[in-house]
């Protein structure tokens, strides 16, 4: 089944990892043997010929760079050092569009041709296609700055990541967006962007959709019902985002899919980490929204983790194919798998960009 995964970080993984995704998972496995700088060495999940091999023709792929002056945060002093790094990974995902391995996607004719290069034709090795999502907006010196990533193709941001940020705080951390918040808001509703409401803290999620009337979506984010912690959704905010005609990615971060997880401690197998909740997740949504039209998947595989923090019936990102069965015997139809998989997303696309 034809997927769209809705937030891998390709660039930062590639860059930071010095990994070379148009290899083999198991060749780049292969050629971190014997190192440990990385908690996730030798444990990669996501690479492009994965993605092939798993039919994700689609995926949300982000740029990321935080300001910090937090040592337990990484994160880059200054708003411009944060910008020339979003700028360095423009560059990898360019030069992946040189060599074929993939396609960056700003409209809908582009969408269209993408959709139907997957599913109509053959060809020995067709290029990914993703549509670029600015994860926390640090790096926005000014709204000159968002004007440009727009020009370069940038169609999603989410104003936060972990800590406080220079336009919202996020996940671990508590207050509202202020007026950089509320400006950062009116030019991206003025751009028609997507914004990704994941990893606004509760205030910061709250005081956003206040202002904010333009497009949205979750990019990656599971129930707080099943991991009391802030970086989930109450249902009270899934139901809100469900009333605004929004999308949930569900991730597959083991921590945020059991709770009482320790991270460096915990394993997937001894904490019964499996496919299985994100099933419940997809559910739970599905349940809340009364339908299927509100969730979709969002892996986050590359997320800085690998196989030890990932469900433990997941090798590589190509697993997620396991998805629909199981969703089949749930009871979900044909058409509901299909919408989870992909539609639900690329519907929401085609509105938004129409």
């Amino acid at each position: 089944m034809f997927i769209l995964d809705a937030h891998l970080d390709l660039a930062m993984n590639a860059i930071e990892w010095d990994r070379d995704l148009t290899k083999s998972v198991q060749h780049i496995r292969k050629s971190e043997f014997g190192m440990s700088d990385k908690p996730d060495r030798q444990n990669n999940t996501v690479s492009l010929d994965a993605m092939r091999k798993g039919n994700i023709g689609i995926c949300v792929a982000t740029q990321i760079a935080r300001v910090s002056d937090n040592k337990e945060l990484p994160g880059w002093n200054s708003q411009e050092e944060a910008w020339d790094h979003t700028q360095n990974q423009l560059a990898w995902y360019k030069s992946m569009e040189e060599i074929g391995e993939m396609v960056q996607i700003k409209n809908i004719e582009q969408l269209n041709k993408q959709l139907d290069l997957w599913n109509n034709q053959e060809m020995s090795k067709k290029p990914i296609g993703y549509i670029l999502s600015l994860e926390g907006a640090d790096s926005i010196v000014n709204m000159d700055y968002l004007e440009k990533s727009f020009e370069s193709g940038l169609r999603a941001i989410g104003p936060a990541h972990y800590g406080p940020g220079v336009y919202a705080h996020g996940t671990d951390s508590v207050g509202g967006i202020g007026s950089k918040g509320k400006e950062l808001l009116k030019k991206i509703e003025e751009l028609n962007l997507i914004l990704d409401t994941t990893h606004l803290c509760d205030i910061s999620f709250w005081e956003t959709l206040e202002v904010y009337n333009g497009p949205l979506w979750a990019s990656h984010n599971n129930c707080r019902k099943f991991v009391d912690h802030n970086r989930q959704y109450s249902d009270e905010q899934i139901i809100e985002l469900i009333s605004r005609n929004a999308v949930i990615g569900v991730p597959l971060d083991a921590w945020m899919m059991v709770p009482n997880w320790i991270r460096g401690q915990s394993t997937p197998k001894e904490m019964g980490v499996t496919l299985n909740q994100m099933i419940d997740n997809i559910d739970h949504i599905c349940q809340l929204s009364g339908n299927s039209s509100h969730v979709g998947i969002g892996s986050d595989l590359d997320g800085a983790f690998g196989k030890e923090q990932t469900p433990y019936d997941l090798d590589t990102i190509a697993d997620i194919q396991k998805v629909p069965l199981m969703l089949s015997k749930r009871g979900y139809s044909d058409i509901d798998i299909e919408k989870i998989m992909s539609l639900n997303f690329i519907s929401f696309l085609k509105r938004v960009w129409n």
